[in-house]
Protein backbone atom coordinates (compact mmCIF):
# COMPACT_ATOMS: atom_id res chain seq x y z
CA UNK A 1 0.00 0.00 0.00
CA UNK A 2 1.38 3.40 -0.97
CA UNK A 3 2.00 5.81 1.90
CA UNK A 4 1.27 9.47 1.30
CA UNK A 5 4.18 11.77 2.12
CA UNK A 6 3.14 14.46 4.57
CA UNK A 7 4.48 17.84 3.52
CA UNK A 8 4.90 20.88 5.75
CA UNK A 9 3.24 24.06 4.54
CA UNK A 10 5.24 27.25 5.09
CA UNK A 11 3.95 30.82 5.13
CA UNK A 12 7.03 32.47 3.69
CA UNK A 13 10.49 31.85 2.29
CA UNK A 14 13.99 33.08 3.05
CA UNK A 15 14.75 36.42 1.43
CA UNK A 16 17.03 36.47 -1.59
CA UNK A 17 20.16 38.64 -1.70
CA UNK A 18 22.05 39.37 -4.92
CA UNK A 19 25.81 39.86 -4.63
CA UNK A 20 28.03 41.42 -7.25
CA UNK A 21 27.10 43.44 -10.33
CA UNK A 22 27.98 42.95 -13.99
CA UNK A 23 28.94 45.74 -16.40
CA UNK A 24 25.34 46.24 -17.46
CA UNK A 25 24.42 46.68 -13.78
CA UNK A 26 27.13 49.23 -13.06
CA UNK A 27 29.85 46.86 -11.81
CA UNK A 28 32.69 44.80 -13.25
CA UNK A 29 31.79 41.24 -12.21
CA UNK A 30 31.59 38.49 -14.83
CA UNK A 31 28.81 36.86 -12.81
CA UNK A 32 26.58 37.52 -9.84
CA UNK A 33 25.61 35.29 -6.92
CA UNK A 34 22.10 34.84 -5.55
CA UNK A 35 21.78 33.46 -2.03
CA UNK A 36 18.71 32.62 0.03
CA UNK A 37 15.26 32.30 -1.46
CA UNK A 38 14.61 28.86 0.09
CA UNK A 39 10.94 27.97 0.49
CA UNK A 40 11.57 24.96 2.76
CA UNK A 41 13.98 23.62 5.34
CA UNK A 42 17.46 22.90 3.93
CA UNK A 43 17.48 20.45 1.01
CA UNK A 44 13.93 19.18 1.58
CA UNK A 45 13.24 19.61 -2.11
CA UNK A 46 9.92 17.76 -1.90
CA UNK A 47 8.49 20.46 0.41
CA UNK A 48 9.46 23.61 -1.40
CA UNK A 49 11.76 25.18 -3.99
CA UNK A 50 15.44 25.62 -3.17
CA UNK A 51 16.60 27.54 -6.21
CA UNK A 52 19.96 28.89 -5.05
CA UNK A 53 22.68 26.56 -3.86
CA UNK A 54 24.90 27.44 -0.93
CA UNK A 55 28.18 29.06 -1.99
CA UNK A 56 31.76 28.99 -0.74
CA UNK A 57 33.79 32.16 -0.28
CA UNK A 58 37.49 31.48 0.24
CA UNK A 59 39.26 33.73 2.71
CA UNK A 60 42.10 36.00 1.56
CA UNK A 61 43.90 38.53 3.75
CA UNK A 62 45.72 41.69 2.71
CA UNK A 63 48.82 40.72 4.69
CA UNK A 64 50.09 37.18 5.45
CA UNK A 65 47.88 35.73 8.20
CA UNK A 66 48.90 33.87 11.35
CA UNK A 67 47.20 30.66 10.23
CA UNK A 68 48.46 27.15 10.87
CA UNK A 69 51.01 25.71 8.46
CA UNK A 70 48.63 23.01 7.21
CA UNK A 71 46.45 25.63 5.55
CA UNK A 72 49.20 28.06 4.55
CA UNK A 73 51.34 25.39 2.91
CA UNK A 74 48.59 24.66 0.36
CA UNK A 75 48.79 28.18 -1.02
CA UNK A 76 52.55 28.59 -1.28
CA UNK A 77 54.03 32.02 -1.99
CA UNK A 78 50.75 33.59 -3.14
CA UNK A 79 49.81 34.02 0.50
CA UNK A 80 52.08 37.10 0.41
CA UNK A 81 50.10 38.67 -2.44
CA UNK A 82 46.32 39.04 -2.01
CA UNK A 83 45.77 39.52 -5.74
CA UNK A 84 47.60 36.32 -6.75
CA UNK A 85 46.02 34.51 -3.80
CA UNK A 86 42.50 35.51 -4.85
CA UNK A 87 43.18 34.41 -8.44
CA UNK A 88 44.40 31.02 -7.24
CA UNK A 89 41.28 30.55 -5.12
CA UNK A 90 39.03 31.27 -8.10
CA UNK A 91 40.98 29.66 -10.94
CA UNK A 92 42.37 26.59 -9.16
CA UNK A 93 39.97 25.96 -6.28
CA UNK A 94 36.82 27.30 -8.00
CA UNK A 95 35.69 29.53 -5.15
CA UNK A 96 32.28 31.09 -5.77
CA UNK A 97 33.32 34.30 -4.02
CA UNK A 98 36.35 35.88 -2.35
CA UNK A 99 36.19 36.89 1.32
CA UNK A 100 38.81 39.63 1.66
CA UNK A 101 39.75 40.37 5.27
CA UNK A 102 41.71 43.60 5.77
CA UNK A 103 43.71 42.65 8.85
CA UNK A 104 46.54 44.95 7.79
CA UNK A 105 44.43 47.96 8.82
CA UNK A 106 44.52 47.05 12.51
CA UNK A 107 46.01 49.96 14.52
CA UNK A 108 47.90 47.47 16.69
CA UNK A 109 49.45 45.89 13.60
CA UNK A 110 50.51 47.51 10.35
CA UNK A 111 47.84 50.22 10.69
CA UNK A 112 47.38 50.52 6.94
CA UNK A 113 45.40 53.51 5.76
CA UNK A 114 41.93 53.34 4.28
CA UNK A 115 43.40 54.42 0.95
CA UNK A 116 45.89 51.52 0.96
CA UNK A 117 43.16 49.05 1.83
CA UNK A 118 40.81 50.42 -0.83
CA UNK A 119 43.55 49.90 -3.41
CA UNK A 120 43.91 46.26 -2.36
CA UNK A 121 40.17 45.76 -2.76
CA UNK A 122 40.18 47.37 -6.20
CA UNK A 123 43.19 45.31 -7.29
CA UNK A 124 41.46 42.10 -6.24
CA UNK A 125 38.30 43.18 -8.05
CA UNK A 126 40.36 43.74 -11.18
CA UNK A 127 41.98 40.29 -10.90
CA UNK A 128 38.89 38.11 -10.43
CA UNK A 129 35.37 38.16 -11.83
CA UNK A 130 33.49 36.72 -8.85
CA UNK A 131 31.67 38.86 -6.26
CA UNK A 132 33.56 40.02 -3.17
CA UNK A 133 32.90 40.01 0.54
CA UNK A 134 35.04 42.62 2.32
CA UNK A 135 35.50 42.78 6.08
CA UNK A 136 37.59 45.09 8.24
CA UNK A 137 40.18 44.48 10.93
CA UNK A 138 37.88 44.02 13.97
CA UNK A 139 38.80 47.43 15.40
CA UNK A 140 35.42 49.25 15.51
CA UNK A 141 36.71 52.81 15.13
CA UNK A 142 39.08 51.94 12.30
CA UNK A 143 36.49 49.79 10.56
CA UNK A 144 33.98 52.64 10.45
CA UNK A 145 36.48 54.79 8.57
CA UNK A 146 37.78 51.89 6.50
CA UNK A 147 34.48 50.51 5.23
CA UNK A 148 33.15 53.98 4.38
CA UNK A 149 36.18 54.54 2.15
CA UNK A 150 35.95 51.12 0.52
CA UNK A 151 32.22 51.41 -0.08
CA UNK A 152 32.80 54.71 -1.88
CA UNK A 153 35.79 53.45 -3.87
CA UNK A 154 33.84 50.40 -5.09
CA UNK A 155 30.45 52.00 -5.71
CA UNK A 156 28.45 49.94 -8.17
CA UNK A 157 30.16 46.63 -7.38
CA UNK A 158 27.41 45.49 -4.98
CA UNK A 159 29.84 44.11 -2.40
CA UNK A 160 28.92 42.37 0.84
CA UNK A 161 30.65 44.44 3.53
CA UNK A 162 31.00 44.16 7.29
CA UNK A 163 30.95 43.75 10.04
CA UNK A 164 27.85 45.57 11.38
CA UNK A 165 27.18 44.82 15.04
CA UNK A 166 24.72 46.13 17.61
CA UNK A 167 27.17 48.71 19.00
CA UNK A 168 28.81 49.53 15.69
CA UNK A 169 26.42 49.37 12.76
CA UNK A 170 25.47 52.91 11.79
CA UNK A 171 28.51 53.96 9.75
CA UNK A 172 28.78 50.65 7.90
CA UNK A 173 25.05 50.46 7.18
CA UNK A 174 25.08 54.09 5.99
CA UNK A 175 28.04 53.43 3.68
CA UNK A 176 26.26 50.41 2.21
CA UNK A 177 23.06 52.37 1.74
CA UNK A 178 24.69 55.37 0.03
CA UNK A 179 26.93 53.32 -2.29
CA UNK A 180 24.51 50.43 -2.88
CA UNK A 181 26.28 47.54 -1.19
CA UNK A 182 25.06 44.77 1.13
CA UNK A 183 25.81 44.37 4.84
CA UNK A 184 26.78 41.51 7.14
CA UNK A 185 24.80 41.88 10.38
CA UNK A 186 26.58 39.97 13.15
CA UNK A 187 24.97 38.96 16.44
CA UNK A 188 26.55 36.84 19.22
CA UNK A 189 24.51 33.61 19.04
CA UNK A 190 21.41 35.41 20.26
CA UNK A 191 18.19 35.35 18.22
CA UNK A 192 16.78 38.46 19.92
CA UNK A 193 19.89 40.54 19.25
CA UNK A 194 19.85 39.22 15.69
CA UNK A 195 16.31 40.49 15.14
CA UNK A 196 16.95 43.79 16.89
CA UNK A 197 20.04 44.50 14.79
CA UNK A 198 18.15 43.79 11.59
CA UNK A 199 15.39 46.14 12.74
CA UNK A 200 17.90 48.90 13.52
CA UNK A 201 19.66 48.56 10.18
CA UNK A 202 16.41 48.45 8.21
CA UNK A 203 15.11 51.52 10.06
CA UNK A 204 18.10 53.42 8.71
CA UNK A 205 16.73 52.75 5.23
CA UNK A 206 18.77 49.76 4.07
CA UNK A 207 16.37 47.25 2.47
CA UNK A 208 16.05 43.81 4.04
CA UNK A 209 17.24 42.22 0.80
CA UNK A 210 20.63 43.84 1.37
CA UNK A 211 21.25 42.21 4.76
CA UNK A 212 22.99 38.89 5.41
CA UNK A 213 22.96 37.43 8.94
CA UNK A 214 26.17 36.27 10.64
CA UNK A 215 24.94 34.34 13.71
CA UNK A 216 28.53 33.79 15.00
CA UNK A 217 28.96 30.05 14.84
CA UNK A 218 31.20 27.69 16.78
CA UNK A 219 33.47 25.07 15.24
CA UNK A 220 32.94 21.32 15.42
CA UNK A 221 33.11 20.35 19.10
CA UNK A 222 33.34 24.00 20.18
CA UNK A 223 29.78 25.23 20.29
CA UNK A 224 28.47 24.11 16.93
CA UNK A 225 25.44 22.51 18.61
CA UNK A 226 24.33 25.83 20.09
CA UNK A 227 25.05 27.65 16.82
CA UNK A 228 22.97 25.02 15.02
CA UNK A 229 20.02 25.61 17.33
CA UNK A 230 20.16 29.39 16.84
CA UNK A 231 20.35 29.03 13.06
CA UNK A 232 17.48 26.53 13.13
CA UNK A 233 15.31 29.02 15.01
CA UNK A 234 16.20 31.70 12.48
CA UNK A 235 15.29 29.48 9.53
CA UNK A 236 12.00 28.40 11.11
CA UNK A 237 11.25 32.05 11.90
CA UNK A 238 11.87 33.01 8.28
CA UNK A 239 9.54 30.29 7.00
CA UNK A 240 6.92 31.39 9.54
CA UNK A 241 6.98 34.90 7.99
CA UNK A 242 9.19 36.69 10.53
CA UNK A 243 10.59 39.37 8.23
CA UNK A 244 13.42 40.25 10.62
CA UNK A 245 14.81 36.71 10.41
CA UNK A 246 14.18 36.21 6.70
CA UNK A 247 17.75 36.81 5.53
CA UNK A 248 20.37 34.37 4.24
CA UNK A 249 23.05 33.32 6.74
CA UNK A 250 26.84 33.50 6.43
CA UNK A 251 29.17 31.33 8.56
CA UNK A 252 32.85 31.85 9.44
CA UNK A 253 33.72 28.17 9.02
CA UNK A 254 37.46 28.51 8.34
CA UNK A 255 38.10 30.76 11.31
CA UNK A 256 36.18 28.66 13.83
CA UNK A 257 37.28 25.22 12.61
CA UNK A 258 40.96 26.08 12.40
CA UNK A 259 41.25 27.48 15.89
CA UNK A 260 40.09 24.16 17.37
CA UNK A 261 42.71 22.13 19.19
CA UNK A 262 41.92 19.11 17.06
CA UNK A 263 42.83 21.03 13.89
CA UNK A 264 46.26 21.97 15.23
CA UNK A 265 47.57 19.38 17.75
CA UNK A 266 50.34 17.10 16.42
CA UNK A 267 49.80 13.35 16.17
CA UNK A 268 52.67 12.58 18.58
CA UNK A 269 50.87 14.68 21.20
CA UNK A 270 47.57 12.82 20.73
CA UNK A 271 48.32 9.52 18.91
CA UNK A 272 44.70 8.42 19.01
CA UNK A 273 43.59 11.43 16.99
CA UNK A 274 45.26 10.25 13.78
CA UNK A 275 47.08 12.14 11.04
CA UNK A 276 46.96 15.92 11.57
CA UNK A 277 46.62 16.82 7.90
CA UNK A 278 43.56 14.62 7.45
CA UNK A 279 42.13 15.73 10.76
CA UNK A 280 42.46 19.43 9.92
CA UNK A 281 40.73 18.92 6.57
CA UNK A 282 37.90 16.95 8.13
CA UNK A 283 37.44 19.43 11.00
CA UNK A 284 36.72 22.25 8.59
CA UNK A 285 34.71 19.98 6.27
CA UNK A 286 32.43 18.65 9.01
CA UNK A 287 31.91 22.11 10.48
CA UNK A 288 30.79 23.32 7.05
CA UNK A 289 28.57 20.35 6.18
CA UNK A 290 26.78 20.50 9.53
CA UNK A 291 25.95 24.16 8.96
CA UNK A 292 24.69 23.46 5.45
CA UNK A 293 22.07 21.21 7.01
CA UNK A 294 20.65 24.09 9.04
CA UNK A 295 20.55 26.70 6.31
CA UNK A 296 23.94 28.34 5.79
CA UNK A 297 23.92 30.17 2.46
CA UNK A 298 27.55 31.38 2.43
CA UNK A 299 30.43 29.39 3.91
CA UNK A 300 33.66 31.31 4.56
CA UNK A 301 36.42 28.71 4.22
CA UNK A 302 40.21 28.45 4.25
CA UNK A 303 41.49 24.92 3.56
CA UNK A 304 41.40 24.13 -0.19
CA UNK A 305 41.15 20.38 0.46
CA UNK A 306 38.10 20.97 2.67
CA UNK A 307 36.62 23.27 0.04
CA UNK A 308 36.72 20.48 -2.55
CA UNK A 309 34.88 18.08 -0.24
CA UNK A 310 32.22 20.63 0.66
CA UNK A 311 31.71 21.59 -2.99
CA UNK A 312 30.91 17.95 -3.72
CA UNK A 313 28.58 17.77 -0.72
CA UNK A 314 26.66 20.82 -1.94
CA UNK A 315 26.33 19.31 -5.41
CA UNK A 316 25.04 16.03 -3.96
CA UNK A 317 22.50 17.82 -1.77
CA UNK A 318 21.21 19.91 -4.68
CA UNK A 319 20.59 16.93 -6.96
CA UNK A 320 16.93 16.89 -6.02
CA UNK A 321 16.41 20.55 -6.89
Amino acid sequence: MAVALIKERYQNKVGEVILGATATEGGTRTSVIKVGGDAALPFLHFEGKIDNRAVIAMEVTDIPPAWNDIVKSQFGDVINDPVAWAKKCVEEYHADMIYLKLIGANPEGENRSSEECAKVVKDVLAAVGVPLIVAGCEDPEKDNELMAAIAEATAGENLLIGIAEQDNYKSIAAAAMVHKHNVIARSPLDINICKQLNILISEMGLPLNRIVIDPMIGGLGYGIEYAYSIMERARLGALANDKMLSMPMICTVGYEANRAKEANAAEDEFPGWGDLNERAILWETLTATALLQVGASILLMRNPAAVRLVQQNISDLMEGA
